[in-house]
């Protein structure tokens, strides 16, 4: 429709797009001590999202935000009591701008959320045992105009992820620093 009143406008595909229920910017996963899942949020990892992508002048939020908005006709939750997203900015999305109005955060979380595992020992206490900082906003991609080609568009939404690097340090000259980490966060939960 907004190709018809000469909108530009794109389909976009985001792969690993996380689903943020509860909108903490993460994708908690809760275990108890035996390991065994706990359904205590509804926060989920899907293969795959699609939504649009307009270009508008952002009178509203200032000209920082013009260029390319999310519009998603296939809103999972509510915003602001109805079932809506958008238009958010992808610049926001980039500066990580999540105050912003029109489901700016949600919109983050699908393409960069952090994927959390939680161990639950009782309802005042947890302690996080796993975090994966990559695993969400994977090739988000759009077609190429005029052929079938796949455009990555991922530079759009997010900077590019941190490497990890290795100091070569073996396992036996830091492992007590390791135990006394943990008796720390294990307090302060």
């Amino acid at each position: 429709v907004l190709r018809c009143l000469g909108i530009p406008t794109r389909v976009i595909t985001n792969f690993n797009s996380a689903h943020d229920s509860n909108i903490n910017l993460s994708i908690d996963k809760y275990i108890d001590m035996s390991g065994k899942t706990l359904h205590l949020t509804e926060d989920s990892v899907w293969n795959f999202h699609v939504w649009n992508e307009s270009w508008f002048t952002r009178r509203d939020l200032g000209s920082f935000y013009d260029g390319w908005q999310v519009l998603d006709a296939t809103p999972q939750e509510k915003s602001k009591g109805i079932y809506q997203c958008g238009p958010a900015s992808i610049r926001a999305i980039k500066e990580g701008d999540v105050n912003l109005d029109y489901d700016s955060p949600f919109v983050f979380a699908a393409v960069n959320a952090d994927c959390v595992t939680w161990v639950r020992y009782s309802k005042k206490r947890k302690e996080r045992i796993y975090s994966n900082t990559r695993k969400i906003g994977k090739c988000i991609s759009t077609k190429a105009v005029g052929t079938n080609s796949r455009v990555d568009v991922t530079a759009n939404y997010k900077y590019p992820e941190v490497k990890e690097f290795s100091f070569g340090i073996p396992y036996s000259h830091y492992k007590n620093s390791l135990v006394d980490d943990r008796k720390i966060l294990v307090t302060a939960v």
